[in-house]
């Protein structure tokens, strides 16, 4: 992800961003606006942040730290394209999703490898660092947990234990309302971010 030049999808963002009407954006996001202070409230992998229109500048809510332009990215294209669909409560895969089988490769180097070679042989860590993240434990496979990335976009994260035969394997499940609410892209990028929060949450 380092070696990709985001600038360019920044600018975009923002310039799509400037665009939008701050008073629905918030109804179809679930997220709140003051418009005083023209000021977005965004939970976002368990922090909150403070987005600013129509420039689409992000700061946290709390500390003074840098957001890094991946965050900034995915922050500003979940306020600009979140719609008003509510989550359904059934799973998508990631091929499932519109054009997911293009992203494939991507998708698995950046959520399912580090998913499975960070919590593939301590599976009980990753419930354990996704319920850290607000995350609630998940019936499928032999360990999961559901983190809500964003407030319409919940995203869980299955682990299934080796055996003398087979190493640990996992997987990234989806609501289905997910396309309603992000590109495929997106749900290429964000597991990942997630996954390493949680390795960072768990000490690993």
């Amino acid at each position: 992800m380092a070696l990709i030049d985001l600038n360019p999808a920044h600018d975009k963002a923002r310039a799509e961003f400037a665009g939008i009407v701050p008073e629905d954006t918030a109804g179809r996001a679930g997220v709140g606006y003051d418009p005083e202070t023209r000021l977005f409230r965004v939970s976002f992998l368990g922090r909150e942040y403070l987005v600013s229109h129509p420039d689409g500048e992000i700061t946290p809510a709390r500390g003074n730290e840098s957001v890094s332009l991946t965050y900034r990215v995915c922050i500003l294209h979940y306020l600009t394209h979140a719609s008003h669909i509510g989550l359904t409560g059934r799973y998508l895969t990631f091929k499932e999703l519109p054009n997911g089988s293009i992203y494939v490769g991507p998708f698995n180097n950046r959520a399912i490898r580090p998913l499975v070679s960070i919590f593939g042989s301590r599976p009980e860590m990753l419930v354990k660092a996704g319920e850290l993240l607000g995350g609630t434990r998940a019936d499928v496979g032999d360990w999961a947990v559901t983190v809500q990335v964003f407030p319409k976009v919940p995203i869980t994260f299955v682990i299934w234990e080796g055996d003398e035969e087979f190493p640990p394997s996992g997987n990234v499940l989806y609501d289905a309302s997910a396309p309603f609410h992000l590109e495929t892209e997106d749900y290429a990028l964000l597991p990942g971010l997630a996954v390493y929060e949680m390795k960072r949450l768990a000490g690993l």
